[in-house]
Order: C-alpha cells, then sequence, then structure tokens
C-alpha cells in the first residue's frame, strides 16, 4: 500500500501518476482520499491527482499526539517533497479545505491554485457545543450509532451514498476521533488573512449545506483577492465531490486546464 514516512506519520496516498500538472486534494473530517474518487477518474491522464489521508482518519497510520490545521498542512507539503512536487494545485472539501487555505498562507509560491469546496476561513462559535458534545459521547453504548447516522445525513445527504462511510466511522477508535474534531475546535480564524491569497481558487458550494452554510462559502469566494469563481451546487449537501461529481467536474477540469 502507499505510504510515505513523514512527520513521524505513515501518511497513506493515491497517485494516478502522469506527466501532467498535480491537484493535492485533503478530505473532509472522518472521510478519506475516496471521497475524491470521482474526481480523480475525471481528470486522470491529463492530471495527475494525489489524495491523501489526514492523521487520525482514513489509512494513515497516525502517532496517537494531538495535531493541528497547520501539521496538516505540513504534512502535505511534505508529501509533495517526498513526491517530487515542488509546486501544484491544492483542493479539499470542508476540513480538506481549511488546510488547503492554510497551505496558501504558509508557502503561497508552492501552491498553483486553489480548489475550495464546501469550506470557510472564518470560525462559527456556535458549532462548538455540539461539536464538544458529540466528542465526548464517541464511544459510549448506543450513543455512537445514533452519532453515525445523524452525520450521515448532516455530511452525504444522499442515502445511496450511506453504507460504507458509516461502516468505516464505527470503527473509528475513540482516541482518533477526540483528535480529529479537536483539530476542528482548536482551529484559528484566518478570514482577515485571506486577502494574502492571490493565487486563482474556484469555490463550490452546496446550496443545501447544513453543516457549512452556503454564505459562508460566499464570504471566503468574496475574500480571496485573486481570479476566483464560485460554483453553487444545486441540491448539494457538504459532501458534494462524493454526491454531485457531475457538477463538480466539469468546471473543475475547466478551473485546471485555464491554470496550467
Amino acid at each position: 500500500m502507499p505510504f510515505a514516512h513523514i512527520n513521524h506519520q505513515d501518511i497513506y496516498f493515491e497517485d494516478s501518476g502522469g506527466s501532467g500538472p498535480a491537484l493535492v486534494l485533503a478530505h473532509g473530517f472522518l472521510m478519506d482520499g475516496r471521497m475524491f474518487d470521482a474526481q480523480a477518474e475525471a481528470l486522470a491522464p491529463e492530471f495527475r491527482v494525489i489524495r491523501w489521508d489526514a492523521r487520525a482518519q482514513g489509512r494513515t497510520r497516525w502517532d496517537g499526539r494531538p495535531f493541528s490545521l497547520y501539521d496538516s498542512a505540513a504534512d502535505a507539503f511534505a508529501l509533495m517533497d517526498h513526491l517530487g512536487l515542488p509546486r501544484a494545485f491544492i483542493g479539499g472539501l470542508s476540513q480538506g479545505g481549511y488546510c488547503a487555505l492554510r497551505m496558501a498562507l504558509r508557502a503561497p509560491e508552492r501552491v498553483r491554485g486553489l480548489v475550495l469546496m464546501s469550506t470557510s476561513g472564518t470560525l462559527n462559535p456556535a458549532e462548538g457545543p455540539g461539536y464538544r458534545q458529540v466528542r465526548d459521547l464517541w464511544g459510549s453504548p448506543g450513543a455512537t450509532e445514533n452519532i453515525v447516522r445523524s452525520y450521515a445525513s448532516l455530511i452525504i445527504g444522499d442515502e445511496r451514498f450511506y453504507s460504507p462511510w458509516m461502516d468505516r466511522w464505527r470503527q473509528t477508535p475513540r482516541d482518533a476521533f477526540v483528535a480529529a474534531i479537536n483539530n476542528l475546535l482548536e482551529r484559528d480564524d484566518i478570514q482577515p488573512r485571506l486577502g494574502d491569497i492571490r493565487c486563482p481558487a474556484i469555490v463550490f458550494h452546496g446550496l443545501a449545506d447544513v453543516a457549512i452554510p452556503v454564505s459562508e462559502g460566499g464570504v471566503l469566494h468574496d475574500a480571496l483577492p485573486g481570479r476566483t469563481r464560485f460554483v453553487p451546487v444545486h441540491e448539494g449537501a457538504h459532501a458534494i465531490s462524493l454526491t454531485h461529481p457531475q457538477v463538480v467536474n466539469p468546471p473543475l477540469l475547466e478551473f485546471l486546464r485555464a491554470h496550467s
């Protein structure tokens, strides 16, 4: 299996290969690189698509220590180094978008453009109590199953896609779940810094997204000063790369071609 030993972690990744411009994709909370299967299939071999699993999630072998979104950004840059990529398009959905934005702030010279899905640069204080309650209940008898079912409805929204993801979430150990959710709870507010991001960007957002409302996607789009396009996904909930590839992929391909 493809692992890269990076920053004391064994980071799982999948690389479509090829000589085209690279797109590095980071997944959402509790998801993994498989949420971008449809994008990898549509974009390769014209583009080299790299998907990787964050610490405490997916198939990555994590060292058990707390981590931040800046650690995730460092992991992604180290993976690029491992693969011989000085520069790439950087993308992510939700949590993965948080990581992508911080990568653009940390090392703008390495980011050819941003692909942002269902994400935001700001903090919503109202989400904190709910996240903490879920964190504290995970692993309790009966509570985990209720959380899994609620999360599937909130994040995926389309029952046709539920089963494999629910099975994976049920197997998430408590320590991994706690570390992953603390990574979100403890993130900083980068909204005031978004004006420093000058690379081109494309922002996708589901109009039925409850986890991160579409209004936050609009605020993100308006705050980015570069050549930025906003793509609304009608009837899309949160995991739009998974549920609405037929809407996401054509403008994504157009964006990558325009800025390669």
